[in-house]
């Protein structure tokens, strides 16, 4: 299987919604990229703690490649068994995208819909996220994290938006520290310019291999 392929063109913590009413029920759906099941159920969490007050907060995630069912997960969250998490997660599957978690909440409207109303809404709510989706083609990636003196900065930021680096987290100390997502083909020539430019007065730990974007 591929090792590049699409998924949510989203920083961690941002999230992409859409909403449609169907027969006076508001339906919402929120998608985020997730990248384990563990981040997939607090993106879930997240979702289920802002719409604490809806009648049912419908989950399904993909966290793997396109296509793969080896970290997934649905819930109908009190929808008749059958009707929502297992029809949103078929999209999931199907949606040639990785990496992704859907929540479809849902303010009940006071007019039924039936079993098979209820799968069109759910699948429909999804694929109506999925049309405005942005997307970006996910390669192989290593976590880095780069220690450097405060005077750095803004000569990294630059380094690492040519090396189409990601920050994933940075902190603000006696020196900076930023934890980066760095594309593969890019990570060499990232860690050669901070040198150059820093006179070797910098810090570089690589973590494990993963894979992101």
């Amino acid at each position: 299987m591929s090792t590049v392929y699409n998924v949510p063109d989203l920083a961690p913590g941002q999230i992409h919604r859409a909403e449609e009413t169907i027969h006076r029920s508001r339906f919402i759906v929120t998608i985020a990229r997730v990248t384990s099941p563990e981040e997939a159920k607090a993106f879930i969490e997240e979702v289920r703690t802002e719409h604490a007050q809806a009648t049912h907060n419908c989950w399904a995630f993909v966290a793997g490649s396109p296509g793969s069912t080896a970290h997934v997960g649905a819930s109908d969250d009190g929808e008749p068994k059958g009707t929502a998490g297992r029809p949103m997660l078929t999209v999931l599957l199907h949606c040639g995208v990785g990496e992704i978690a859907a929540v479809v909440t849902r303010y009940f409207g006071g007019i039924l819909l039936g079993t098979g109303g209820l799968v069109r809404a759910y699948q429909g709510l999804v694929k109506l996220g999925l049309e405005s989706l942005p997307l970006r083609e996910r390669v192989p990636s290593q976590i880095v994290r780069i220690t450097l003196e405060h005077r750095f900065v803004n000569i990294a930021l630059r380094a690492f938006e040519d090396a189409r680096a990601m920050i994933r987290a940075k902190d603000f100390g006696m020196d900076v520290t930023f934890e980066l997502d760095v594309p593969d083909d890019t990570i060499d020539a990232l860690i050669a310019t901070l040198t150059e430019k820093t006179a070797a007065n910098l810090l570089v730990e690589r973590e494990e291999k993963i894979s992101a974007s």
